[in-house]
């Protein structure tokens, strides 16, 4: 059985990719049942039931399109999971795993993100994701969320991120506050 993941969770993009996998090939199953049965009931594809299949294929295509974007994405990989861990655990520091943000003209595959105060911090191990582009992209949606004043930075130096996790929790006197809760959900908001 396939368990539901919880966004923000290590592990998360991976068990949404089966979760969808699985719901499209129900989705497409029932329509083709249909169908089937339509046809050796009546020995014709010109009845109700074919009707009733044609229109049960768009909820199948929407699940579809779902299974692409998902199987486009990639989520934290597990050395940099077992790198990061010991270091946000260790400051207290509450994580955000596999956040893939969509935009008019990019995505961007952030595999580790923390709010600390006004501050947040993000790694990619995606090589292809533009971390300047992915910066204004989340500026821009953390202020039409309400969330002003946030300084966003997005490394993609694994040691460069774990010192900057070690900065923040030493320097930011509140690092789980109302705002912090308040950015986490325009974050999940916005990714897939």
């Amino acid at each position: 059985m396939i368990k539901k993941a919880v966004k923000g969770t290590f592990g998360y993009l991976d068990a949404q990719k089966k979760r969808v996998f699985l719901r499209t090939v129900i989705y497409f199953a029932i329509p083709l049942s249909l169908l089937a049965a339509g046809i050796i009931s009546t020995g014709s594809r010109r009845n109700l039931l074919t009707v009733v299949a044609i229109l049960g294929c768009l909820p199948a295509c929407k699940s579809l399109v779902n299974l692409i974007l998902y199987c486009r994405t990639r989520g934290c990989s597990e050395a940099a999971h077992e790198t990061i861990v010991p270091v946000s655990r260790e400051r207290g520091l509450k994580g955000m795993y596999d956040l893939y943000f969509t935009s008019y003209k990019r995505n961007f595959a952030i595999s580790h993100m923390v709010v600390c105060g006004k501050n947040l911090c993000g790694f990619t191990e995606d090589p292809g994701c533009d971390a300047k582009a992915c910066k204004e992209h989340l500026d821009t949606m953390l202020k039409q969320g309400g969330c002003k004043d946030m300084t966003v930075k997005i490394f993609t130096d694994l040691p460069k991120y774990c010192e900057r996790l070690r900065q923040l929790s030493e320097s930011a006197g509140e690092k789980d506050s109302e705002l912090g809760n308040r950015v986490r959900i325009v974050l999940y908001d916005i990714s897939l």
